[in-house]
Parts: C-alpha cells; structure tokens; sequence
C-alpha cells in the first residue's frame, strides 16, 4: 500500500533509509545527440549509505511537493520524495526501498506513483540525479525508461572522498 506522507506517519521517512551495495560504476558517453553508457563492475565491492534526514513539514503542507511512503503492514519499506522543480518536470530528490525488499518491484511501484503525481500537477516527466558509483539505481531507472540528460563531474568535487560524478536522468511523458 503506498500512502502519502502525512504528520501521522512522517516519523517512517528515514525507516527503509539502509545502506545499500556499490558494485560498479557507469560511464556516460554522448555520441550524436544520444546518451548511452557502459557499467564496470568494481574490483571491490562496497557498502554506502546516505545520512537520514529530517523532513520538512513542506512536503505535506505544500502542493508542489509530495512524499509518498509504501507499507506492508505496519511496515514501511520505501519513499519517494517529489518536488515540482522550475523546468516544467517533477523532481525526484528521494527514492529509497528497505534493503530486504529490493529488486521485488517496491520501487517501481513508488515510480509508478510518483508518475501519476506528476501527471495530476501538468509536469512534462520525472527528473532525477544519481552517482555514476550507484551502478544498481542507473539500471533501474534504464529499466523504467528514463535516459540520460547529461553529466556533471563538478558537483561532487568539492567532497575529497568522493570520486563521483552526477548523471542527471529524464523520464518524459
């Protein structure tokens, strides 16, 4: 069941926030106005996690932003946080399944709903940014359709332990 996000549940945001394994990296190459990419399996694999987050009372409040929470039971097992963003697509800042459930369609499923939010707010698509080191969400939003807008190599710079770069993703309707 997904239910979007309201006071009443707001304390399950970080609940399905888990770490989640670095496997490979993607290189992007632009060739003749067409994104594509390769994926490298990484010698050594590694764990990563992002820090959980205070969520903002906005994304409930506010019409132009939306968090939406997929439970089983009581149990909440992924997110995805929207925002309308200034050029005409709906931004997702956050999608994130417990580890134990991924690959099990949880995701899709929040995409699916983060679609039809879009869709009701007149959005041209979806819009999303990701690591080029997060080789298992790439292959994921290649899988639902989404393609490559473009790269930036400067956005993680400023980070010494990051050797990332950002690949911006596009899902149009």
């Amino acid at each position: 069941m997904i239910l979007k996000m309201t006071e009443a549940n707001r304390a399950d945001y970080n609940k399905p926030n888990e770490e989640f394994p670095v496997t490979g990296r993607i290189f992007p190459k632009y060739d003749n106005g067409v994104w594509t990419y390769t994926e490298e399996k990484l010698p050594e694999p590694y764990m990563k996690r992002y820090a959980d987050e205070e969520i903002g009372a906005a994304y409930i409040e506010e019409e132009s932003k939306a968090v939406f929470l997929y439970y089983e039971g009581e149990h909440c097992l992924g997110r995805i946080r929207l925002r309308a963003n200034w050029n005409g697509y709906a931004m997702v800042e956050d999608i994130g399944v417990a580890g134990s459930r991924r690959q099990q369609g949880i995701g899709s499923r929040l995409m699916d709903q983060a679609v039809q939010w879009a869709q009701q707010h007149k959005l041209a698509g979806l819009m999303l940014e990701t690591q080029d080191v997060n080789a298992a969400a790439c292959g994921f939003y290649a899988r639902y359709g989404f393609i490559i807008g473009g790269v930036d190599n400067m956005l993680y710079s400023n980070f010494s332990t990051a050797d990332e770069q950002a690949i911006f993703w596009y899902y149009k309707f």
